[in-house]
């Protein structure tokens, strides 16, 4: 999201919330987030796929609608309205091709609508197999789930993303020679797939409630959070968005009011620490270019003490803009950081770092796994199941950023730091209780909790700024004097 996007959405926002009946609220929220997700698709040498990928998203997100939706409890009508309205606006977004003055909200020139019409079909038709003919279908959420990560672990992995770029090179009439992994850039599709994974789970568990079509889509592409989060949760996203929907014009003047100068400060302190903290910061952050031409030690903690601040002030002014954002449409989205380089403990830091992501990864694996763990037919030691469960936990979330080795160690570093921490904090808790420690000792202790946590996190981030474990060694011998 560019300042021009941000401007736009604020814009919109304000304009929703003081001119838009409540009852077309939830339309005029769909509408706009399905052409939003457009506009912000960035430009990819694959030709057309500006376009595409967001398509894909949407269809992603109706077909996992289908799957999981109760056939009693849903309006025939309605999802056939709801429907019509998304085909509607790609189709629309389509006919920009031929209107110069228009043209385009994409980077590149929609393709030819023929071509948009027979997918939209093939899309629809994709859809309507299930919803009629597979209500409740065990098989078809797993199969899903299967399909959401394989596509996930295709884009996150280089060679597979190189190779995928040169079959579509290949489809498209383009030079195959030429594909690399960056030419896949399908933006927002890691949220998406969290979002859409979080819904199927829940439907397998008996734990998703009834949802319309469009009410679905619009959480699931909600433009504010659909780049960088937070991860919200569909039940308590759907049930802000029923409140808005059912909102008494008359009456909530005063909260309007609230909404907008809570809403238009966030966003003014996330554009602060993006555009202008975060932004600075990287001019001389820790990166692959400067790691190897920094020779001082001092410069090289500049380095990576900038390199910390910078993607906490980039990733924390980026949730801000998304949270004002909501506020000003009458959403309460869930805070993703809170303060999380002054805690004491790395436990601390994980439950205030992209807390959302974390709460995805307890609720969904960690949780599960330790209680798989915990059965009487593997009588595991306690330690053992916390430690596989906390180290795989940070393992998967190192590799959601990237397949990669240097994301893989970053996850295990992250893993082991927290393991470390539970033991020690189960070993010195009895030691300490009951005892009354001096002022001056126990602002020791944590100062030197803050130092160390701070500085085990930042130490982490080299292998999550850097390509390769090489290139990381390097930078550690520097900041070492080795």
């Amino acid at each position: 999201m560019n300042p021009t996007h941000i401007l736009v959405f604020t814009a919109f926002a304000l304009i929703f919330g003081w001119a838009v009946p409540s009852r077309w609220r939830g339309w005029v929220l769909l509408g706009s987030s399905v052409i939003a997700i457009y506009w912000l698709q960035p430009s990819t040498p694959l030709r057309n796929f500006d376009f595409w990928f967001p398509t894909a998203s949407i269809a992603l997100t109706i077909f996992v609608w289908v799957v999981t939706r109760e056939a009693y409890a849903n309006s025939r009508r309605k999802t056939l309205i709801a429907a019509l309205v998304v085909s509607g606006i790609v189709l629309l977004l389509g006919i920009t091709r031929y209107i110069d003055f228009l043209c385009c909200l994409t980077p590149s020139r929609p393709p030819d609508l023929s071509r948009i019409a027979l997918i939209v079909g093939l899309i629809a038709g994709a859809a309507a197999i299930p919803y009629f003919f597979l209500p409740r279908s065990r098989f078809l959420p797993a199969f899903t789930i299967l399909f959401i990560l394989s596509l996930f672990i295709i884009l996150k992995t280089d060679s597979l993303a190189r190779s995928a770029s040169a079959v579509l090179r290949t489809t498209t009439g383009q030079s195959a020679e030429l594909a690399s992994a960056i030419d896949l850039p399908w933006l927002g599709f890691s949220f998406l797939a969290f979002r859409l994974l979080h819904v199927l789970r829940d439907y397998q568990s008996g734990k998703l409630p009834s949802y319309s079509l469009s009410e679905f889509v619009t959480y699931a592409i909600f433009f504010p959070t659909y780049i960088a989060g937070p991860i919200d949760r569909s039940q308590r996203f759907i049930g802000d968005l029923r409140k808005v929907e059912a909102a008494d014009d008359l009456n909530e003047s005063n909260g309007r009011a609230s909404n907008r100068f809570v809403g238009s400060q966030r966003i003014l302190i996330g554009a602060f620490k993006k555009f202008v903290l975060a932004d600075s910061l990287a001019l001389f952050a820790l990166n692959a270019q400067n790691a190897l031409q920094v020779e001082s030690t001092i410069w090289m903690w500049v380095l990576l003490y900038a390199y910390a601040l910078r993607i906490y002030f980039d990733f924390a002014g980026y949730t801000d803009i998304a949270i004002g954002l909501g506020n000003l449409l009458g959403f309460k989205l869930p805070e993703n950081f809170n303060r999380p380089y002054l805690k004491l403990s790395m436990t601390a830091f994980w439950n205030s770092w992209h807390i959302t992501l974390a709460q995805w990864f307890r609720a969904y694996y960690f949780n599960p796994l330790t209680r798989s763990l915990r059965s009487k037919q593997l009588k595991l030691p306690s330690w053992v199941i916390i430690f596989i469960g906390q180290f795989t936990t940070m393992l998967l979330i190192g590799l959601w950023h990237g397949i990669t080795l240097n994301f893989a160690i970053w996850g295990a570093w992250h893993g082991i730091g927290l393991f470390i921490n539970n033991r020690w904090s189960n070993w010195i808790r009895p030691r300490i209780a009951g005892r009354e420690l001096s002022p001056g000792l126990e602002k020791t202790m944590k100062f030197g909790s803050w130092l160390l946590t701070f500085n085990f996190v930042s130490l982490g981030w080299v292998w999550f700024a850097l390509p390769d474990p090489n290139t990381a060694l390097t930078v550690f011998k520097s900041l070492f004097g080795i």
